[in-house]
């Protein structure tokens, strides 16, 4: 049997992460996950980006992944939002060189530099490609029993798996959830107009649509949401159709577009669990929170509770206390729950509030918008919130180990 510190299900971008998190500070993990990430490689940009805030870029840097991919990340300098396209803006704006409110990056990049990574992590042992037949959460350990009749313990179970999680469920933990009947529509596009690191977000009661700055300056990404219909019809519209129809309702910001990758298309849907935590388990990631990408917030959470999660192991491995001890699951939650409830809930009023049509709710909207436009302290409270600086920091979000 293989003992290690800590045992990660799920080897998607998140428990990638996890692993690295734990390898740099000296604690073991094993990664199981049925999928190869090596089969997700690919050379071709297929559309879907990542929203990364400053302070998960910090995390990042912590663990070394940072540098490998910051000449390939477009930073956000400026966001401007709006109530429909001819609504006025909300801007925010950052002068920092150094600490933009966000950065860009192409999905794949993450991927590839995550892999090559784990690859050199001596104290992660990988296994992919293998299903846990069996978990047992013993009063002293878990053991899990692979497809492969192979077998692993150690004191905890991290469980990375996505919103979908099968381990969850067995668990008994149950979760709030609902379908938002709608889809985003997902791709990048080449356009006229360079975008000067500026994130357009504009309104509808239809859904939200999203330009996202890309490298190099004149390529962004597209994340337009839209009822199940509305996006199935999207879908179907053949490129000039498409384009003509990104161009209307983003008020032709950027001027001529062009497809840089194909059309994606994926459901929307609200997921939230009572706790994150169950004896000798905590979740991380979507397994725990599944959010609607309003506000781009969905990995960022994941990634704030990598490094809550590394903070709380290291401690207490300082102290000498098994990794599975109640009270160190018991500062976890504590830690993740408040953070984790404000995010998802208010991605959920965002939803819900712009969603009201008629003229009475646009001009309530657009009241407020111009509100906090005039109001500086409500700004620069967005803009935390936005670098993810907002909060009981973990040390690794200011770029710094345990």
């Amino acid at each position: 049997m293989d003992s290690h510190d800590v045992i990660i299900l799920g080897g998607g971008l998140i428990g990638q992460t996890m692993a690295l998190a734990l390898d740099v500070h000296g604690l073991t993990s094993v990664v199981i996950d049925p999928l190869d990430p090596a089969t997700t490689l690919t050379t071709e940009f297929d559309g879907r980006v990542t929203a990364i805030s400053s302070s998960s870029w910090k995390l990042f840097d912590a663990i070394g992944i940072g540098p490998r991919m910051r000449a390939e990340a477009c930073p956000i300098r400026r966001i401007e939002v709006r109530d429909g396209a001819d609504g006025a803006p909300l801007d925010f704006e950052t002068d920092s060189v150094e600490n933009p409110l966000g950065l860009m990056l192409e999905n794949r990049v993450l991927r590839r530099e995550l892999w090559a990574m784990i690859q050199d992590a001596g104290k992660v042992t990988r296994k992919f490609g293998h299903r846990a037949a069996s978990v047992d959460r013993g009063d002293h350990r878990v053991t899990v029993v692979l497809d492969d009749g192979s077998t692993v313990s150690a004191p905890l179970l991290l469980v990375c798996e996505g919103r979908y999680s099968s381990t969850r469920e067995g668990a008994g933990i149950n979760v709030a959830a609902w379908d938002y009947s709608s889809k985003s529509i997902v791709t990048a596009l080449d356009h006229e107009i360079p975008h000067h690191d500026t994130a357009h977000q504009i309104f509808y009661s239809s859904g939200p649509v999203a330009l996202l700055p890309m490298n190099p300056g004149t390529r962004s990404a597209l994340v337009w949401s839209l009822p199940d219909d509305q996006a199935a019809a999207a879908m179907k519209l053949n490129d000039r159709a498409f384009l003509a129809e990104v161009s209307r309702v983003t008020a032709n910001v950027l001027g001529e577009l062009s497809f840089a990758a194909p059309r994606g298309i994926y459901p929307l849907h609200f997921r939230h669990t009572a706790k994150m935590t169950e004896k000798r388990m905590a979740l991380v990631g979507d397994a725990g929170h599944g959010i609607h990408p309003i506000a781009g917030q969905g990995f960022n959470l994941g990634l704030r509770d990598v490094a809550v999660v590394a903070e709380v192991l290291v401690d207490g491995a300082r102290l000498g206390l098994d990794l599975g001890d109640a009270q160190l699951l018991a500062r976890y939650q504590r830690w993740r729950s408040a953070d984790v409830m404000a995010v998802t809930f208010a991605c959920d009023s965002l939803v819900r509030l712009f969603g009201v049509p008629g003229k009475t709710a646009r001009a309530v909207r657009r009241f407020g918008l111009a509100t906090v436009q005039r109001a500086k302290p409500l700004k620069d409270l967005f803009m935390s919130e936005a670098r993810g600086e907002s909060g009981s920091l973990p040390v690794m979000l200011t770029g710094e180990l345990v």
